[in-house]
């Protein structure tokens, strides 16, 4: 009786995993629709009830004033959130991966860790470019390069940008990445399988995230071009990254979408 009740707690740990998942992206999709709200209304002389978001518009306005701590501590949570919020999704599928596997671990009397720690391996990977990403918003706007948008004032910037990212979709380095994020099964057999300690585990999350971030990156980067906080610009990077690591056509696709980019940054930088 209490056996066969275990093995339906299991049956339902992929519903369990798939719920949270989407929960998670639903909290951070709303935080950051609530923080752009709220960064529009600042600029049309609205007031921030939060101390730690009084900055964030002379942050993105040239040369207002420096960053303090807690100015460099705001911008990295908002890009670790927004982060966790494009590419939750495109995770999902290893994820659930994990889940079934640890399932059928646990009933052969070898549990895994729980799906919790791979899934922060995940992410820590995407918060550590949260990090550059954070310094790098820094250093454009100690520049005076980003508008109060958040966005690059310099359309030669932005048209480099778009380039740099299409030329990226080409290269033999966004192939291997993106292959390992396309087929969750090669990965891990690739890597030895999955791992049975919370250091492993961990570590194999962390690794996938890192394909992930290489696959990626170059068109995160190009926030920076349609707007940071600019909820529809980010939605459609999402929708992009979504496409090109779950659809079935995703190495065409991401090729097509590289010579779209390398079009928009030759006419950017033309006008």
């Amino acid at each position: 009786m209490a056996d066969a009740a275990l093995v339906e707690i299991f049956r339902r740990d992929r519903t369990v995993v798939g719920v949270a998942l989407a929960i998670i992206t639903a909290v951070t999709w709303t935080y950051l629709l609530w923080l752009s709200h709220e960064m529009a209304s600042t600029s049309m002389g609205g007031n921030m009830p939060m101390s730690g978001m009084q900055g964030m518009d002379s942050m993105a306005a040239p040369a207002i004033r420096p960053w303090s701590l807690s100015d460099f501590a705001f911008v990295f949570v908002m890009w670790t959130i927004m982060m966790v919020g494009m590419m939750t999704p495109s995770a999902a599928p290893m994820i659930l991966i994990y889940a079934n596997v640890g399932r059928q671990a646990m009933q052969q009397g070898r549990p895994f860790p729980a799906v919790g720690w791979f899934t922060a391996g995940y992410l820590l990977a995407w918060t550590g470019f949260s990090l550059l990403a954070t310094v790098s918003q820094w250093a454009l706007t100690r520049a005076a390069m980003l508008t109060p948008g958040m966005q690059t004032a310099s359309g030669l910037i932005g048209g480099l940008l778009l380039i740099a990212a299409g030329i990226y979709q080409w290269t033999p380095v966004k192939d291997i990445c993106l292959k390992h994020c396309q087929s969750p099964l090669i990965f891990i057999q690739r890597h030895g399988g999955f791992r049975r300690d919370i250091a492993g585990s961990l570590s194999m999350g962390l690794r996938h995230g890192l394909y992930c971030v290489g696959c990626c990156w170059a068109l995160m980067l190009l926030l920076f071009v349609g707007g940071v906080m600019n909820v529809l610009w980010i939605a459609a990077l999402a929708m992009l990254v979504l496409i090109e690591k779950v659809g079935s056509s995703g190495r065409i696709f991401s090729r097509a979408v590289g010579v779209v980019l390398l079009l928009a940054g030759v006419w950017t930088i033309l006008q």
